[in-house]
This record gives structure tokens, C-alpha cells and sequence, in this order.
């Protein structure tokens, strides 16, 4: 996959766009400000002028990483479909809405308030509702390999269940 150049931040928002659609980013800074934080694997930045080994070095693991990266991690497109592993799986809106917040974060847990906020934007739903949405969610997404876990008190985690079988072996 091609590596996107964008000046920041005047391209701010073709950034969350191409982050939305799993592209690898290589921001350029111009002067001295402050460099963006770093949302993901795909992203990496470099102030210009910068020398052009440079700049070809940090493409050159952009491609690396994203090239792993499309082995390991979970893309959710525009339309609910879920690609994981070389197979796909298509979610309803509400299951699409609290995926797009887990593969976010894939990895990391993910607190019950902001899973409830992303499936329901107009208003936190009824803890009964959330939870019955995951066990759906859970029965959907390990069609494709990836596994939800509960952490206790804290919230949720998306991960390949290859991942989670090997912990629990």
C-alpha cells in the first residue's frame, strides 16, 4: 500500500480520513511546531526540510509496518464489513458503530461509557442493551477470528482469538 504524504497540520483532515481507512501516513512539519501525537502503527512523522534518505527510510517502514499490519489488525469499512485474516464479516449498524470504537483500539481495553457512546451517539443505552449487543457482537466477530474480552471493571478489548486461546492455554 502506498504511503500518503500530508503537510501538518494543513491537512488535518484528510489525516483522519486516511487513518479511518487504514492508509500509512508520513506527515511532514514545516517549521517548528509541535508534532502531532501519533494515533497508530501507520502514522509517523518528519520536519522539512529533511534529507530525502531520510524521508525514503521512514517510508520504506511505513510499508513494513503496514504490510503487517493488514496481517494483524481488523479493518471496518464505511459500509459495516469487517475484514480480519483474509475473511470478512458484515455488521449491523449498531455492531458496526461498537466495532469501529473496539478496532480503534485494537488491543487496548475500551471503557463500557465509550462503547455505549459509539453505539448509541444520541444517548448511553441501558447496561442490559450494551451487553446484549457485545454477546452478539462476540458471536459475529469470531466468524472471522477476533474475540471480545471482558476486563473486570474496566471494559472491553478486541483481539485475535488465536491471541486469547493462547492465554488461556
Amino acid at each position: 500500500m502506498d504511503v500518503m504524504l500530508l503537510r501538518w497540520p494543513v491537512e488535518r483532515s484528510t489525516r483522519d480520513r486516511l487513518r479511518t481507512a487504514g492508509v500509512p501516513r508520513l506527515l511532514l512539519l514545516d517549521g517548528p511546531i509541535d508534532p502531532p501525537e501519533v494515533v497508530d502503527c501507520l502514522e509517523d512523522w518528519i520536519r522539512v526540510p529533511a534529507a530525502q534518505a531520510d524521508v525514503q527510510a521512514r517510508v520504506a517502514a511505513l510499508n513494513l509496518r503496514s504490510a503487517e499490519h493488514s496481517n494483524q489488525c481488523p479493518a471496518l469499512d464505511s459500509h459495516g464489513v469487517l475484514r480480519f485474516a483474509g475473511t470478512w464479516v458484515s455488521l449491523p449498524p449498531v455492531q458496526s458503530r461498537l466495532t469501529r470504537a473496539l478496532v480503534d483500539h485494537f488491543g487496548a481495553v475500551v471503557s463500557r461509557e465509550t462503547l455505549g457512546r459509539s453505539g448509541w451517539p444520541g444517548g448511553l443505552p441501558g447496561r442490559n442493551a450494551l451487553d446484549v449487543h457485545v454477546l452478539r457482537l462476540r458471536r459475529r466477530l469470531s466468524t472471522v477470528g477476533l474475540a471480545i474480552r471482558t476486563v473486570r471493571s474496566r471494559g472491553y478489548l478486541l483481539e485475535a482469538a488465536t491471541a486469547l486461546a493462547a492465554r488461556e492455554a
